[in-house]
C-alpha cells in the first residue's frame, strides 16, 4: 500500500528548488505523480539538473527563473509554468533568505532582502497560486516556517528572519481560513536546522539536524487527499527541541 501522495495530474511549483532543501522536496513530489517546476533565481544549470532528474521519476519538468520579491516577476513565472504544465496545484514556498548576523550589524538592505524574500515572497506567490486553485475546486500551498517562530522568539542574532518566519505563519493561518470553501489547505512545515546546516550538531535533539526526508514527511502528508480536512497547520520538524533550553 502506498504511503504517500498520489499526485499524478498534478502541477507543483517549489520556489528555490535548483539546490538543497527545496530540491529535496521537488524530487519527493515528482516520485508521487506530480509534475514539477523548478525555479531559481541565479542558479540556472542546477535547476536544469534538478528538473533532469525530476523526469527521470516519469513525470514532466519545466524550470522558471524569477524574483519572488517582485509582482511582475512573479505573475510571469506562474504564466511560464501554466503555459507549461498547466494550472499550479500544489505551491510549497521555500525561499527564504537570512542573515546570521546580531540585528544592529545588519545593513538596511539585508534587513529588507530577509523580510522580502521570506515573507514578502510567501505571500505574493500565494496570491498568484491560489485564485487558479480556486477555480480549480483542489489545491494546496504549504509554507516553510521555522521551528521556534510560533513561539514568539526574540533572539537579536538573525532577528529579521525570524520576524519574517513568524509573518509567514500568521499568514498561514490567514490563508487557510480564507480557503476554507474552496477546497484549497495552507500549512506549514517548520525545520530548525536541515542535514545541509555547516553548524555544529553535537547539542542539536537526538545529535543530529534534519534530515531532507525528516521535511518531506510532514509535507507530503498535508498534500494527501486523506489530509483534504487539515488546514492552518504548523509541524515542527525540530527532534523536540525546546527553545527555551
Amino acid at each position: 500500500m502506498s504511503t504517500g501522495p498520489d499526485l499524478n495530474g498534478r502541477t507543483a511549483l517549489v520556489t528555490g528548488s535548483a539546490t538543497r532543501v527545496g530540491r529535496a522536496l521537488l524530487l519527493r513530489i515528482a516520485a508521487c505523480g506530480a509534475d514539477v517546476a523548478v525555479h531559481y533565481r541565479e542558479s540556472e544549470a542546477a535547476a536544469t539538473a534538478t528538473a533532469e532528474e525530476a523526469r527521470a521519476e516519469g513525470v514532466a519538468a519545466t524550470t522558471v527563473q524569477g524574483d519572488v520579491t517582485d509582482p511582475d516577476e512573479v505573475d510571469a513565472m506562474f504564466d511560464a509554468v501554466e503555459a507549461d504544465l498547466g494550472t499550479v496545484d500544489v505551491l510549497v514556498n521555500n525561499v527564504g533568505n537570512f542573515d546570521p548576523r546580531h540585528w544592529e550589524d545588519i545593513e538596511w538592505a539585508a534587513w529588507r532582502d530577509v523580510i522580502e524574500s521570506t515573507f514578502y515572497g510567501t505571500v505574493l506567490c500565494s496570491r498568484r497560486a491560489v485564485s487558479g486553485m480556486r477555480d480549480a475546486g483542489w489545491g494546496r500551498i504549504v509554507n516553510v516556517g521555522f521551528a521556534d517562530s510560533d513561539r514568539g522568539v526574540a533572539h537579536p542574532v538573525n532577528f529579521p528572519y525570524f520576524v519574517a518566519k513568524t509573518g509567514v505563519l500568521m499568514f498561514t493561518r490567514m490563508l487557510a481560513a480564507d480557503t476554507q470553501d474552496d477546497e484549497v489547505t495552507v500549512n506549514a512545515v517548520s525545520p530548525f536546522a536541515v542535514e545541509n546546516t555547516v553548524s555544529d550538531v553535537s547539542s542539536f535533539p537526538r545529535g543530529r539536524p534534519a534530515s531532507f526526508d525528516d521535511v518531506a514527511a510532514p509535507l507530503l502528508f498535508f498534500l494527501d487527499d486523506r489530509a483534504s480536512y487539515i488546514s492552518g497547520q504548523n509541524v515542527a520538524v525540530d527532534g523536540g527541541r525546546l527553545a527555551e533550553e
